[in-house]
């Protein structure tokens, strides 16, 4: 039996929740789930496809920069916004 839509859209959901460096509540607000219902989508399918630990390691370093590079964006965008004022108060 091919898997349902509802099978598909849980799988989608949980790879983003592990792949997309956001927070799960992030990802839940978003697709418009419970984070309780995400959460055990993810225990769920993750107890079916362990990932071997090389590429959990992998995984867990792609979320850590994902993040970091999240936060460098929004502090250049601060540091942009600060020059562009003082620049506009030079006489």
């Amino acid at each position: 039996m091919a898997t349902t839509r509802s099978e598909e859209f849980k799988r989608d959901a949980v790879r983003i929740a592990l792949t997309s460096g956001l927070t799960r509540r992030q990802v839940a607000s978003d697709l418009g789930i419970g984070l309780s219902t995400l959460g055990k989508w993810t225990r769920a399918i993750s107890d079916e496809t362990k990932v071997p630990d090389q590429d959990a390691d992998l995984l867990r370093e792609n979320e850590r920069l994902r993040k970091e590079n999240r936060i460098l964006r929004e502090e250049r965008e601060v540091l942009k916004k600060a020059a562009q004022f003082f620049a506009a108060q030079k006489p």
